[in-house]
């Protein structure tokens, strides 16, 4: 039935746009860590999209791509290798020799900005889902 895939579709892309506000959330909750485990400032991550698929061989890509298969997957969540900022802090016991602190280069803005985008894509794919069981359930009740 279309409508179930419908339902995966939308579904696959609640759990990523969910993935993706935990992640802006550890970025905005750790942009002031000035040390993780790995014994340097925390790093901003960063979740990739991209479409689902189960199979790479020629024939599934093809049979994929004459039905209604699909959805959004998570496929790399990673590490910014964006430059620490370097702050004056003599005081910090985690300063080093020449009294700067290592200090994530998080700019809270724009996560916001990332966290909003999550928020409305969820809402959207919300909508989406309900608007399937919506037809689904009207289908039903004309079959009786």
């Amino acid at each position: 039935m279309a409508f179930l895939s419908s339902l995966d579709i939308s579904g696959s892309a609640l759990t990523a746009q969910k993935l993706r506000m935990n992640i802006v959330a550890q970025n905005l909750a750790n942009a002031d860590s000035i040390v993780t485990a790995t014994g340097e400032a925390y790093r901003r991550k960063s979740v990739v999209l991209s479409e689902k698929t189960d199979d790479l061989s020629f024939s599934s890509s093809l049979d994929q791509a004459m039905s209604i298969n699909g959805g959004v997957v998570v496929s790399e969540i990673y590490e910014s290798d964006e430059a620490f900022i370097m702050e004056y802090d003599p005081g910090n016991p985690l300063a080093n020799e020449e009294g700067y602190v290592q200090r994530p280069s998080i700019n809270t803005v724009e996560e916001m900005i990332e966290m909003i985008s999550a928020s409305r894509n969820y809402e959207a794919n919300v909508t989406v889902f309900n608007a399937v069981k919506d037809m689904a359930v009207k289908a039903l009740e004309i079959g009786r």
